[in-house]
């Protein structure tokens, strides 16, 4: 039987049109895998920290939606945060608005990240790599 695969989703709260444009890509592409994301977006209460982290922990990987969005998203960021502590596999995707950004606009705590332009490519063989 083949394993089923949890991949947190981390966005910036004004991103949700795209996180729901990922998931329904993700459903059709890969109908097996198990979708977690925090909706609310609570980062200056330690309750909302500590139950992101046990999400976090329990996924095989993480999709990270990156816009220009992310500067403001202290929620987003401490989900990365997360993912990046638990040395957890991780794409992050954007725009091209997003690819091409000076890493210097970037927050510091994925600056030295790659940021691969949104495609099914990217996110399938990523996907592959969590089996």
């Amino acid at each position: 039987m083949d394993k089923t695969n949890r991949v947190f989703i981390s966005f910036a709260l004004r991103d949700t049109e795209l996180r729901d444009k990922l998931i329904e890509q993700l459903k059709q592409t890969h109908p097996e895998l198990n979708i977690v994301f925090m909706s609310e977006k609570k980062s200056w209460e330690n309750s909302w920290k500590a139950e992101c982290q046990g999400q976090v922990d329990g996924c095989d990987g993480a999709i990270g939606i990156i816009t220009k969005n992310i500067s403001r998203a202290d929620g987003q960021l401490w989900e990365l945060r997360c993912v990046l502590e638990a040395q957890m596999k991780l794409l992050l995707i954007g725009d091209d608005e997003v690819c091409e950004m000076s890493a210097k606009k970037l927050p510091e705590l994925i600056r030295d990240e790659d940021i691969l332009p949104w495609g099914s490519s990217s996110i399938s063989s990523f996907l592959n790599r969590l089996k």
